[in-house]
């Protein structure tokens, strides 16, 4: 269960031994709640709560129970645990990513801790991160990849549902949106007339203008006014894309129908690919086909909300077409110049 701001903090699941006199529980929750009025999002909320339950939990395992024992040196020895931890059913290591949020949630901690007073010095100011690994996408669907998934929507079944999954993969596709931002979208959002539609508080808290394709907007038209009545309990809804049940689309949900449709579309090179990663697959392949189109980065950057330009440059790594054409065009080792002997 999320944080909200006011709800009462015995609802969730907040480390730390609530009897113990300036333990870590006291605090936490006065840090949760400073970060609600200070607008973070629920799911970074959420996170850091997790987060930090780990590092409470190691805590107290060693008998460290105050914010106030905690040494520069235990710091460096958690840093050291969170390097060397197994995930228990994989037996796997934690990536670099998950190590580094585990760490900053820490070190933004005692760094609230210190500014409030709560502290005389702050021991994890010095606190070193994990170096960032620059991953590339795992898997980018082709053109080709994108209209057999799309294509696999079943839009005559009885229910209505194949033509709402059609419409919200159009849409996923043809803006690049995250998963989240295409939950929380309302029929007031799509201006269908002008092509654009509005991301309201997206990554960052920050809205967004960005353009959708005329395909796309005949497929929301299709299903907001031919299966979408069907399913809304509360004529006061404005949200776009409704569950079965007439309530509003969670993440988890449409991650489960992407993943699906992609099995149903027979990509066996997909079947791999875990449900949360789905929708990311239409957003690496809404940017990477339009670079590969001639698309200018900072475009790309504005349609996705990258607050900074290196995280769109991902996308310049992965988008491999234009690089073959220059390299088959200026290599001197390329096959128009081979003698007909060698061939």
């Amino acid at each position: 269960m999320s944080w909200r701001p006011g709800k009462p903090a015995g609802v969730l699941r907040i480390a730390g031994n609530p009897e113990t006199q300036g333990g870590f529980r006291a605090y936490l929750i006065e840090f949760l709640d400073w970060m609600a009025a200070r607008r973070f999002s629920e799911y970074t909320i959420k996170n850091r709560r997790i987060e930090l339950g780990y590092f409470v939990d190691w805590c107290e395992e060693r008998s460290i129970h105050r914010p106030d024992e905690v040494t520069r040196a235990m710091l460096e020895r958690y840093r050291q645990h969170v390097f060397h931890y197994r995930r228990k059913d994989t037996d796997t290591p934690l990536s670099f990513q998950t190590q580094a949020k585990r760490l900053i949630s820490v070190r933004v901690l005692f760094q609230w801790l210190a500014r409030n007073h709560h502290l005389l010095y702050n021991p994890a100011s010095e606190l070193d991160l994990p170096r960032p690994e620059k991953r590339l996408p795992r898997h980018i669907l082709t053109i080709a990849e994108v209209e057999q998934i799309i294509n696999a929507c079943d839009i005559h079944e009885p229910t209505g549902l194949g033509l709402r999954d059609r419409a919200m993969l159009e849409t996923l596709y043809s803006t690049g949106m995250r998963r989240a931002e295409l939950v929380n979208l309302r029929i007031d959002d799509v201006d269908m007339e002008r092509g654009t539609l509005l991301i309201r508080q997206g990554k960052g808290a920050k809205d967004r203008v960005v353009p959708i394709g005329q395909r796309a907007c005949r497929w929301i038209a299709q299903y907001l006014y031919t299966v979408r009545p069907l399913y809304v309990d509360d004529v006061d809804s404005a949200t776009l894309f409704l569950a079965k049940h007439g309530e509003g689309m969670q993440g988890k949900q449409l991650s489960v129908i992407v993943k699906k449709t992609i099995e149903t579309a027979m990509l066996e090179r997909f079947t791999d690919t875990h449900p949360n990663a789905a929708c990311h697959l239409f957003r690496h392949a809404c940017a990477t086909h339009m670079l590969e189109n001639g698309a200018d980065i900072r475009y790309i950057q504005a349609l996705l909300g990258h607050a900074d330009l290196s995280t769109t440059e991902v996308y310049t790594q992965v988008s491999i077409l234009q690089l073959k054409a220059v390299h088959e065009r200026t290599h001197p080792a390329r096959a128009d110049k081979l003698n007909k002997a060698e061939i």
